[in-house]
């Protein structure tokens, strides 16, 4: 059965996605703005799921129309064939948001798309109360220009949530975006790769998740992964075909530094969770003395910044540092993740390429040298 999916995403990661969706074997794989959309059948649910780098979740749309009074809200959500996902006994919450739509409320949204499914549930399974006492089944709107989308959400904890950080510095980099940075710097199964601010180690792990191609969600559950609805086995066969393409014998390294020495402390502990320790090496070192190991390397960095921990002024001394310790050298690329417009100002040089991402709600720009 083939089976029509969203993923959500951070304005930027969109090509990220829809490439690494197609490498995955996804069908009709459609990239717009902040989504993307793709088809595929129950394996390629669960192998998104356990293997996708960039991905915040994997949703089921179940259906899309247009609605402009609450009756066409309730009429078009209750046409929807629900009982193929939701049993008598699961729980079906309704969250969801709404934009530049006539239907404006969002409470008044989830009581009306509830009433309909629990009347079209009721009408198929002949009962007139649901306990929900079963797995969740979360439902989610999305309303845009009075066109309403109904999903399903399959993943539960954004897909972020690797299992390997279960603490992190004040102002952790989310390991989607962290990957994302690692595919724009075109890191490679032979790279040294370098973060001289690492925090709690995340682009070096991701790096390292990467670089030897291990599945992001290989050490946790989903919320679909509970639901009747489908084949349970396919969760050990995708986990199991993932590992098979897992290559731990890589030559990549990863070198991590921190001014902090509880903090790479917290970053060697996540590594080890993640279980790629035996590929990073940590120090405590000052930004103000970094000197690369190697003669060729890939340097990725989120340093800190006013709207997150420095102020305006501290950060730009830090980008001035960064641009003398950055030397212009064959073999060596750097990748910075910052919201400053005059970072290449205060870095000494222009960037080689720049592209616009998203760290949380801060619009950023990933300024990448290589030249």
């Amino acid at each position: 059965m083939l089976i029509n999916f969203c993923i959500p995403c951070l304005l930027g990661l969109e090509g990220f996605i829809a490439d690494e969706l197609r490498q995955l074997e996804a069908q009709n794989v459609q990239a717009e703005n902040g989504r993307v959309l793709f088809s595929g059948d129950e394996n390629i649910l669960a192998r998104i799921n356990i293997c996708s780098r960039f991905a915040e979740r994997v949703q089921i749309v179940v259906g899309s129309f247009t609605a402009k009074t609450f009756e066409e809200l309730f009429q078009g959500t209750k046409a929807l064939e629900w009982e193929q996902w939701i049993s008598s006994r699961d729980a079906f919450p309704v969250k969801g948001y709404s934009i530049n739509s006539t239907l404006f409320s969002v409470r008044d949204c989830q009581a009306i798309i509830k009433k309909a499914v629990v009347e079209r549930l009721k009408s198929k399974y002949g009962v007139s109360w649901f306990e929900e006492t079963g797995p969740v089944h979360q439902i989610q709107f999305s309303f845009n220009k009075d066109v309403v989308t109904l999903l399903l959400d399959t993943s539960g904890a954004g897909l972020h949530k690797r299992g390997y950080r279960p603490q992190s510095n004040m102002a952790p980099i989310k390991e989607t975006l962290a990957a994302s940075l690692c595919a724009a710097s075109r890191l490679r199964p032979y790279h040294t790769l370098y973060d001289p601010m690492c925090g709690s180690g995340t682009i070096l792990i991701e790096g390292a998740l990467m670089a030897m191609n291990i599945a992001p969600g290989l050490k946790r559950n989903f919320s679909c992964d509970r639901w009747e609805q489908l084949d349970r086995s396919i969760w050990a066969r995708e986990k199991e075909r993932a590992r098979d393409l897992e290559k731990r014998d890589c030559d990549f390294f990863a070198i991590g530094s921190d001014v902090s020495a509880e903090t790479v402390e917290l970053a060697k502990l996540n590594a080890s969770q993640a279980g790629v320790s035996d590929k990073i090496k940590f120090s405590v070192a000052d930004i103000k003395d970094f000197k690369g190991e190697t003669e060729k390397g890939t340097l990725i960095c989120n340093p800190p910044y006013g709207e997150r921990l420095l102020d305006i002024e501290e950060a730009n001394r830090l980008y001035r540092t960064m641009g003398k310790v950055f030397e212009r050298k064959h073999g060596w690329s750097y990748t910075v993740i910052s919201p400053s417009e005059t970072f290449e100002q205060e870095f000494g040089r222009k960037a080689d390429k720049r592209r616009k991402l998203y760290n949380g709600m801060i619009k950023c720009q990933v300024y990448m040298y290589f030249k």
